[in-house]
This record gives structure tokens, sequence and C-alpha cells, in this order.
């Protein structure tokens, strides 16, 4: 593995309120490798399980991109059709986690989500963002579609909405768009709004009854017990689509014209 797929991180913290921050980095506009996909998943089973953890904050670092979704450096490597299931898995692992985490799920968006970044956006059950935090599902763009994501998205967004935002492929949704069709449920001027309008919330819910948000949780999510397995199908779909010259051909021209890493 180079460099590129082997850095960034994965951390949690909990504070004396039950409040479990995890949060998540990579050099490359915080796009997800496998291994942080796998870290991730993990993280927010482990964290959801523990007896201290009454509310979860999810967040990314930096300032500009909230989630970059794929890396670029680990799509071109893929080299067979189980290889490829296996890396968009990854998503799947991340938003059945916070699916079937029994805690309740606060996001925190700071900046533009583009693709899997969307989708781990929707995981949440609860997501506030900033003006900057643009929404785009750019697979098409280059050859693959927004399967994996695609059944969190619409049950956030509708239908409607995620096929338009699917099929616009190359274009960005403002904050503003993904706020009034349900994706964000507020959306605030500067970070530092963000950071005391999800800390006041987290507190808010951490002050409630830890069985009502688990059954809360259930409720919201009810209809979803199939997603193991639809979302591990819609990974085998992805994952032979990016095999294609078209993808090959796409990922390439972009990393030379743009001299992105992911």
């Amino acid at each position: 593995m180079t460099d590129t797929l082997t850095a960034g991180h994965v951390s949690a913290t909990t504070d004396a309120l039950g409040i479990a921050t995890i949060s998540f980095f990579h050099p490359a506009h915080n796009s997800l490798p496998g291994q942080l996909l796998r870290e991730l998943a993990a993280t927010i089973t482990a964290v959801g399980q523990a007896d201290t953890t009454k509310v979860i904050v999810l967040k990314s670092e930096g300032e500009r991109t909230f989630c970059a979704g794929a890396s670029f450096d680990e799509l071109v490597a893929i080299a067979d059709e189980a290889q490829g299931q296996q890396f968009f898995s990854g998503f799947a692992q991340v938003i059945n986690a916070c699916r079937t985490c029994p805690k309740v799920i606060v996001g925190r968006v700071q900046g533009k989500a583009i693709g899997g970044g969307v989708g781990v956006a929707a995981a949440t059950d609860y997501c506030f963002a900033t003006t900057q935090a643009a929404v785009k599902l750019s697979e098409l763009v280059i050859g693959i579609g927004p399967f994996v994501v695609g059944p969190v998205v619409e049950l956030k967004i509708g239908r409607a909405a995620f096929a338009q935002l699917a099929l616009d492929a190359g274009e960005f949704r403002p904050a503003a768009w993904a706020q009034a069709r349900g994706l964000y449920a507020e959306v605030l001027e500067t970070t530092a709004d963000l950071d005391a309008a999800v800390q006041a919330f987290a507190e808010k819910l951490a002050g409630y009854s830890p069985e009502a948000l688990a059954a809360m949780k259930q409720v919201i999510w009810e209809g979803t017990e199939h997603w193991d397995r639809l979302l591990s199908a819609r990974a085998a779909i992805s994952g032979r689509l990016v095999l294609s010259d078209f993808t090959r051909q796409a990922v390439a021209k972009f990393k030379a014209a743009t001299g992105a890493k992911a």
C-alpha cells in the first residue's frame, strides 16, 4: 500500500456528560480508503455499545471538506470484482454501523460532502451543517453510481431528490438545498456556530431517557432491517463497474488534470 492509502486516522473521546465524539481524518480531503472505513465502522459499533455513551457526535477534521468519498488511489488499485465489492462494502459497513448503533448519532458537517461523504452524513440521525456544506453525488462522472449510499440518501431526502442528485452528477447542490430536503436539520453560518449548535443539541439528548432514545432510534430506522444484504448487493454492482475502461480512464484523467489523490 502507498502512504496515501495508509494515512489518516479515526479517534473517539467521551466527556463527563456521556457525549462521545468520533472523528475521522485523511489528508486527501477526508477521503475514506478501505482501512479507514473499517476503522470508522468498528469505532461506531464499539462506542455505541459502551455503557458510558449517551449520544454520539460524528465529525471529520479540517475545514473545507467533510468527506470526499472514495479514495481514487484505491479505486485504481482494485484488480477484480471481489476486491471491488470488498472496498465498496466499507461504505456499507459504516452506514450499517450507524443504522444499528443503539445510540443517536448527531452529524457535524463543516464542509463539502461528496459521493460516499453524502452517505455518511445521511446515515446520521440528526445532522447539522454550515453554509459551506454543499453536496454532490459524483459517481456517474467516473462510470460508477451511488449504489451503496443510495438507500440511505433516498431514505433521508426522498427518491426524486436522490435521482436529481445522482443524475446531475457533476454539480454541487448548496447546503440550503440539502436542508430543504431533510439531509440537514439546521445550517449555520460559521464553524463556531456549528459547534455551538451541535454541543447544545447533544447535551439536550444526553439528558433524555436512554431507553426512550434507543426505542426512537429503532423507529427512525424501521424497514431497513434487510440492508446488510441490500448494501452488499449494491457494493457488488459498484465493484464490477469500477473495473471498466470508462472508470479507469475517467479517474486517470481527473487525477492528471487536478493532481488529486482522492
